[in-house]
């Protein structure tokens, strides 16, 4: 009973703390991600009766955890981006979630294969955990609240591709299954692979998320304003609108993080200025912060408890040659001929941030059927996402307001 309590109160402490937390990202320009890490890492080295936050042991526990934060993160990214879509204005995100990702797996599956000897299979795996840029950890290079008329070209893109990217990269995290799942030189689960996990959950995803995107819409706004019962203010309508949305696409078998995500822009879409939607966004953004927080202090709690106990220095060499050389690599190349300025490219190239979307897609793969190598997979994408953690929780502050000293102050989100 004591143990429970002290883990209680241990919860509620983080909680409490993240109520400051923005303010103190804004003062020191630090991300708070850091200081979340280093409480988790302090506490489970002092308190070892704390539950081991163990990935392999507790796959399934992972999986939904990182699930939960990971959809209410995307709802949360959506309703605050006020750049009207348009696949002319949108086209930065669609080159990184387009080009970029594919350099990005390509580059990583080579490796894989060449350079640590994985099966294809393990190799895709490894590339298609790395894809997405993390719609949970990248709060502090993505743009602010709704209405804010926010024009910095490096923010949007990255707050609009993380909410895109996460599903995106689940044809590849399928692709790494039936591999791993066929033997011998059978190719015949490539069709299946492609006409389902690619072109149907893809299209079934966009559909489902923009039909109840609209759906919500009509309900909170339009007939909000014809009949009065309808009328609400309450902020948990985000919430149980993520929920609804997540779970009707999953039943359909679509994806339910690209629906999540349409679902969200196509809300905010439908009344853009009404002022409703700070109080949504405000309440995804509150449940957010505590997900966060709880996740943060496991996986420090991770680090310390072994997860990277199968970490060579090959891997670390690996991880960041990934930070530093592979993503901000492929950024640059998939913003060749668009009109950003140099440091908008470099500055979107680098701020990839991985995060929590890594660590489900492993949970979710492994739960799926055997991989190969799993310990060492785990310890290299803790040890990237730790490198993310620190490097981009460091040096995003100082980058963004040296950016914008840098630009001129009616800069516009460009087209092309």
């Amino acid at each position: 009973m004591e143990q429970y309590l002290v883990i209680l109160t241990i919860i509620g402490v983080g909680i409490l703390g993240m109520a400051w937390m923005p303010s103190f990202t804004a003062k020191t320009k630090i991300s708070y991600s850091i200081v979340y890490l280093l409480i988790g890492m302090l506490l489970y080295s002092i308190f070892d009766f704390l539950p081991a936050p163990n990935p392999r042991k507790h796959g399934e526990f992972t999986l939904h955890l990182t699930e939960l934060v990971l959809i209410v993160s995307l709802m949360c990214t959506g309703l605050k981006i006020d750049q009207k879509f348009s696949f002319r204005t949108w086209i930065i995100p669609f080159r990184l979630i387009t080009i970029t990702m594919f350099l990005c797996i390509a580059a990583v599956v080579i490796i894989g294969i060449y350079y640590f000897k994985m099966p294809l299979s393990t190799s895709i795996l490894l590339a298609a955990v790395l894809a997405p840029t993390d719609p949970v950890l990248a709060t502090d290079v993505q743009v602010g609240d709704p209405n804010e008329q926010d024009r910095d070209n490096a923010k949007f893109s990255l707050t609009a591709e993380a909410g895109f990217n996460d599903g995106m990269a689940f044809p590849f995290v399928w692709l790494a299954i039936a591999l791993a799942m066929t033997s011998g030189g059978d190719t015949s689960f490539l069709v299946t692979w492609a006409l389902k996990h690619v072109f149907y959950q893809i299209i079934v995803g966009i559909l489902c998320g923009f039909l109840l995107g609209k759906l919500l819409g009509y309900i909170l706004f339009t007939l909000a304003e014809k009949y009065e019962n309808f009328v609400t203010q309450d902020g948990f309508v985000s919430v149980a609108a993520t929920l609804v949305v997540y779970g009707a696409t999953e039943i359909t078998h679509g994806y339910g993080f690209i629906a999540v995500f349409v679902a969200a822009i196509t809300l905010r879409a439908y009344k853009r200025d009404h002022k409703y939607y700070n109080r949504l966004h405000a309440f995804s953004d509150q449940i957010e912060r505590i997900l966060v927080a709880i996740m943060l202090i496991l996986f420090g709690g991770s680090l310390v408890r072994g997860i990277m106990n199968s970490l060579t220095w090959p891997m670390a060499a690996f991880g960041i040659v990934f930070i530093f050389v592979i993503r901000p690599l492929s950024g640059l190349i998939g913003l060749i001929g668009t009109k950003l300025k140099i440091q908008e490219k470099l500055v979107i190239s680098f701020y990839g941030i991985r995060g929590m979307g890594s660590i489900y897609y492993l949970a979710f793969a492994f739960g799926t059927t055997f991989f190969k190598d799993q310990d060492a997979l785990w310890s290299i994408i803790a040890f990237i996402v730790l490198i993310s953690i620190v490097i981009h929780g460091i040096t995003a502050g100082f980058t963004f307001r040296k950016l914008e000293q840098v630009l001129p102050e009616d800069n516009e989100i460009i087209a092309r």
